[in-house]
């Protein structure tokens, strides 16, 4: 998870650790999430970030039959999202068993995750840098499989080391790489909308051209 600060310094970047099972414990959640002089974020950020989500869609007019929270956390999100659309499925995709078996989430990576379903509103938050170059190229091709609609998608860059991250209470170990590496392969499969929104390539919306990097994505009939 990442927590934003603008630091005075470049340091080198931080060193990439494998994900593993112990990693994502009791400890971990207990340091990022838990402890509120060091957590990452908070609950009001989280609200309001759930509220932006939920507020374009609704913008967009994308009925929201189904949720994907690929690396879901403690899912915080969960709140906003369930009330802005309370009768969609909100499934909550988590790789850590510690996690799963708490809140009864779905256990699985996402870069090799399946399901027999899609989603109008998929979010992938703060999940991306903890998977090596191979597997976050396989994630990032899933989601174009699994999102149909509205994608959240949010990473830490490098360029967010650099310059915004806090790092005293930011995870050091994780894979860094250039804003442009996920926006190229995200572009693939959606238009980028900005604030961390995409719209999938065929999605049937409505945005004005400068609404959307200069293009419109569907016209009214």
């Amino acid at each position: 998870m990442t927590a934003r600060v603008r630091p005075p310094a470049r340091p080198a970047p931080p060193a990439i650790v494998p994900t593993n099972d112990k990693r994502f414990g009791p400890a971990y959640y207990r340091r990022f999430y838990r402890d509120a002089g060091q957590a990452v974020t908070s609950r009001m950020e989280m609200r309001a970030r759930g509220r932006m989500i939920a507020g374009f869609v609704d913008y967009c007019e994308m009925p929201v039959r189904r949720i994907l929270d690929a690396g879901c956390g403690l899912g915080l999100l969960r709140p906003s999202l369930k009330r802005a659309f309370p009768n969609a499925d909100y499934v909550g995709l988590e790789a850590s068993p510690y996690l799963c078996r708490k809140y009864g989430w779905h256990r699985g990576s996402l870069a090799t995750w399946k399901s027999r379903h899609t989603y109008e509103l998929a979010i992938c938050y703060d999940v991306m840098q903890y998977l090596g170059d191979r597997d976050a190229t396989r994630a990032l091709a899933n989601l174009g499989r699994l999102a149909r609609g509205i994608l959240y998608f949010s990473a830490l860059t490098e360029e967010d080391w650099r310059f915004i991250a806090d790092r005293g209470r930011t995870d050091r170990d994780v894979a860094l790489r250039p804003a442009d590496w996920y926006r190229a392969r995200l572009a693939r499969n959606f238009h980028e909308v900005g604030v961390g929104l995409w719209l999938r390539r065929g999605a049937q919306a409505v945005l004005w051209s400068l609404e959307a990097h200069g293009r419109v994505l569907a016209r009214r009939a």
